[in-house]
């Protein structure tokens, strides 16, 4: 090969080579917990906010469901997973662990909480005393409107069966809304939830225990380095100049993303674990 020739190869390489690092982009993948747009009007500024930091493009994509979202990071075929609690602890038992990037902080707190609630009337006072009661759950997938009180109800000795009566109604509003009314005795709902209706007749008969946040994992095929730059731009975001209006675009309340370990979700792998072997969840 002359000279001439030779260069035109490697000028040729040099092109190619060109074109596939500008085509080297990430992908975001968030479930599908609002529309399509919303979800996507929301991580636009984070996934600018990361491409910035990695220098490479970050595409969002949305799941169409919780499982194929599950199965999508499961499988590395996204680089970048938005969580929640249930759905981490979901693809950890399945695909085995994931790089962590960081969880989410709601002011301040990196763990959130629900309530087990009762009319302010009610002579309720444990949860033992809900046998031959009935009971309003939000949505039967719902961590905080049905699976954890769901333990806590079994803890205490309160099955379904020797409830009066339970109902799956959708949401954690709904829920409020029907034990206000005096449909149901108790219902489960989250903190922020049980305090946007307390004021209108409710209280606490109990309170959940306090589990990680939302997390963000990404892919094992992914470099170390590109790991370790993305980390390292979550966990530094809180003290960006727009950060956090990148945060509050996600969930208003968000002031931060914490390091945070795979045990620290080992509750709710206990909580699960305890639901299957009774057969409440398979």
């Amino acid at each position: 090969m002359n000279r001439g020739l030779t260069y035109s190869f490697i000028l040729f390489i040099s092109i190619i080579s060109s074109i596939v690092d500008a085509s080297d982009q990430l992908i975001l993948g968030i479930h599908p917990y609002k529309s399509y747009n919303k979800l996507l009007n929301a991580f636009t500024p984070l996934s600018e906010y990361l491409s910035k930091k990695t220098g490479k493009p970050v595409r969002i994509i949305i799941s169409k469901d919780y499982q194929t979202h599950i199965e999508k990071i499961g499988l590395n075929k996204i680089d970048i997973a938005y969580m929640g609690p249930a759905s981490y602890v979901k693809l950890i038992n399945q695909y085995g662990k994931k790089p962590i990037l960081a969880c989410q902080a709601i002011n301040g707190k990196p763990s959130f909480q629900g309530k087990i609630i009762i009319r302010k009337n009610s002579m309720l006072s444990s949860l033992s005393d809900l046998k031959g009661k009935n009971f309003a759950f939000g949505d039967a997938n719902s961590t905080m409107s049905h699976l954890v009180p769901r333990y806590m109800l079994l803890k205490a000795g309160v099955t379904a069966k020797n409830l009066s009566e339970y109902k799956f109604l959708g949401s954690h509003d709904n829920v409020a809304l029907a034990v206000l009314a005096g449909d149901f005795d108790a219902g489960a709902v989250k903190e922020a939830v049980f305090y946007k209706y307390k004021d209108r007749g409710l209280k606490t008969l109990a309170t959940t225990p306090a589990l990680s946040e939302h997390i963000f994992v990404t892919s094992n095929k992914l470099k170390p380095a590109t790991i370790n730059s993305l980390r390292a731009a979550f966990l530094s975001l809180a003290k960006e100049s727009d950060g956090l209006n990148i945060m509050h675009n996600i969930k208003p309340g968000m002031t931060d993303m914490l390091p945070v370990n795979d045990n620290d979700y080992d509750n709710l792998r206990e909580i699960f674990q305890t639901l299957q072997r009774t057969n409440i969840i398979k």
